[in-house]
Formats: structure tokens, sequence, C-alpha cells
């Protein structure tokens, strides 16, 4: 286990690798705990998920460069995401892309000089239904207009959620989602990364 991880994460990476029989089985999420140490996924981080699976860092190199959700460099707190495929791009999507960048006052594939917001677009968040989609951390929100996404941009800043719920996002700036929403989620995203409790990404709601 690496001596440089948080005890937290060593703990979480002990309770992954305990329930796979193959360590190298392991990788993936293990490279979340990793981005969650590093605050993405460093050289150094996958050479650490190497020792601890027996792979080798070019093996560990080729599935975190595969997976859009790992970044290899440093990212905002808080990375929001236009998707910008077919259905998407056909409801405006570059639109919101643009008022996006606009107000973040950064470019695609750039972040915010105070390490706060990153903007990208990504292909097909599966809410096609619910076009244009946005995520922030990953976390959805379907439907929403150029005006509403300025809003977003906005409300990260001077909010700063230390979670960021998909619920409350879509209650806050969404429009029409894909679907009915199933039960309160319990759990938003606390990094740039899916929320997962077991790996410590994700926490749950205030009380």
């Amino acid at each position: 286990m690496s001596s440089t991880w948080s005890t937290e994460n060593q703990q979480r990476a002990e309770e992954v690798l305990g329930k796979y029989p193959e360590k190298r089985s392991a990788v993936m999420p293990l490279l979340y705990i990793a981005a969650l140490e590093h605050g993405y996924v460093s050289n150094d981080a996958m050479r650490e998920v190497a020792e601890l699976t027996g792979l080798t860092s070019a093996q560990v190199q080729s599935v975190a460069s595969f997976y859009t959700m790992y970044y290899r460099e440093p990212v905002g707190k808080y990375v929001v995401s236009v998707c910008t495929s077919i259905s998407c791009y056909l409801r405006g999507a570059d639109d919101v892309l643009a008022a996006i960048e606009e107000e973040a006052g950064v470019l695609d594939g750039e972040t915010t000089p105070d390490g706060l917001i990153s903007v990208e677009h990504v292909e097909c968040s599966g809410a096609c239904g619910g076009a244009p989609a946005v995520s922030v951390n990953w976390e959805l929100i379907e439907g929403l207009e150029p005006d509403k996404a300025r809003d977003l941009i906005k409300w990260l800043r001077e909010a700063k959620p230390e979670v960021v719920f998909g619920d409350e996002m879509q209650l806050l700036f969404g429009g029409r989602p894909s679907f009915d929403w199933g039960p309160k989620e319990i759990e938003g995203a606390i990094a740039p990364l899916p929320a997962f409790s077991p790996y410590g990404t994700a926490k749950g709601e205030k009380r």
C-alpha cells in the first residue's frame, strides 16, 4: 500500500482490493482513489496503482488514457461538461457551451485562473431525450438553456458547494428531463470524479 496516501484512502484501497480475486481487476476503482489523493491521475498515481495491482505502469496508463473520466492533467474543483453529440447539438448545445465559456471566462479544455472551474465538451452523456445535457463533476443536468447555463456558472462561483447533487442542479437550472427521475439522490460528487461512496468520491446530503 502506498505510504504516501492518506489513511482513509489506504483503507479504501485495501477494501477494494479485497473484493477482487485478481488484484489487476481493481485497476479502475483504484484509479479513482488515486485521483482523489492526487487531484488527478498523475504519473505517480499510475505507478502507485501499478504496484497495488501487479500491473506495469504502461498497462495502468493504457486504462487511464482510454476512459475520459480519468483526468491526466490538473482540473478545476468543478468540471462542467457539455454534451455535443448529435441530439444535444441539434438542441443547441453549441450555444450552451458558448454561454458557459463566456460566463466562466475560459474556453473548452481550459480551467479558470483560480482553479475553480474547468470547461469541456464531451461525447454522448446518455441523456438524448433531455438534450442539451450538461454535467458538473459527472452529476447530470438535462434541458439546460444558455441563460440557465450562465446562472449555473455564477452559482458555482458564489455558492462553491462542497457537494454537487444532480437533483439540486436539475431543479435550479434544468429544463425538460428525458424521463421522470427516480427517488431523490442521497449522495453527490465531492470532486471531479463520478460519485462512488466506496471510493471516497461521494458524500451524503447535508442534514
